[in-house]
């Protein structure tokens, strides 16, 4: 039974929540919980959408420092991949994935949190790639996917100077896409993916991978790429359902 990340489900979403406090540092057992939470969070059909949240003080406020000092070259290049992958586990899931973001979202909390598809922040809430200050860089996805939601100044600027964005300025850069009251933010989260647990899993698990598939491509082999999802789509109920309902007039049941 995991000790510090759980998948809670209920109507159609699915909560995975971290729970180490006080900041839930990403020691290696949540990184591997984080893994195997995306893995059920994938498995079960009961789950259309997820919230990834840290409870109502912090998010993540980044990784545990007093395990990862006494690591050396030997042992950190043994375990880079593994922490990358545990990460990227999140991004793979193949259905709509929002951070809820409160208090701290730093070093890997941030990384975490741009591994979803949306990130909901409080007002308060403070993102951010602090590794500069301790001698290293990012290494759990925030070199590669920050620059690719912000810009690469931006994310050269962030990144280098290791310094802490407010909510305001996450959300004027794009680092996040909605800004509420901190009382309201695991609420917003829900909201925003609410509309994707009834929607058409198929079609909505290709726009995911067409998207973020596409972005590793070259623009011709992306067009072949959708392509090919899209094509598969004509062979699910759900294209039958869809199509039938708008010649109907009709709202689609989709399965």
């Amino acid at each position: 039974m995991a000790q510090f990340v759980r998948l809670e489900v209920g109507e159609g979403i699915g909560t995975i929540r971290l729970d180490r406090p006080p900041m839930n540092a990403l020691n290696i057992v949540v990184q591997e919980e984080l893994r195997a939470a995306a893995h059920e969070a994938t498995r079960d059909p009961a789950v259309r959408a997820v919230v990834v949240y840290g409870g109502a003080k912090v998010f993540a406020a980044g990784a545990d420092i007093k395990e990862m000092s006494g690591m050396g070259y030997t042992e950190m290049s043994a375990r880079a991949g593994a922490l990358s992958s545990a990460f990227d586990a999140i991004a793979r899931i193949p259905k709509p994935v929002v951070a809820a973001v409160t208090g701290y979202a730093l070093g890997g909390g941030c990384e975490l949190a741009l591994a979803c598809d949306w990130r909901v922040a409080a007002s308060d809430a403070k993102l951010g790639q602090p590794e500069i200050n301790l001698g290293i860089i990012p290494g759990a996805g925030g070199t590669q996917r920050l620059p690719r939601l912000v810009g690469p100044a931006k994310a050269k600027e962030i990144i280098m100077s290791g310094r802490m964005v407010d909510a305001a300025e996450a959300l004027a850069i794009g680092l996040v896409d909605r800004v509420v009251p901190a009382d309201q933010v695991y609420t917003a989260a829900v909201e925003l993916v609410q509309r994707y647990a009834k929607g058409p899993a198929h079609a909505l698990r290709a726009a995911k991978l067409a998207i973020d598939g596409g972005l590793e491509m070259s623009l011709p082999a992306g067009l072949d790429w959708e392509s090919h999802l899209f094509a598969a789509l004509f062979a699910t109920a759900d294209k039958d359902e869809g199509m039938a309902a708008f010649v109907e007039k009709r709202k689609p049941a989709f399965e």
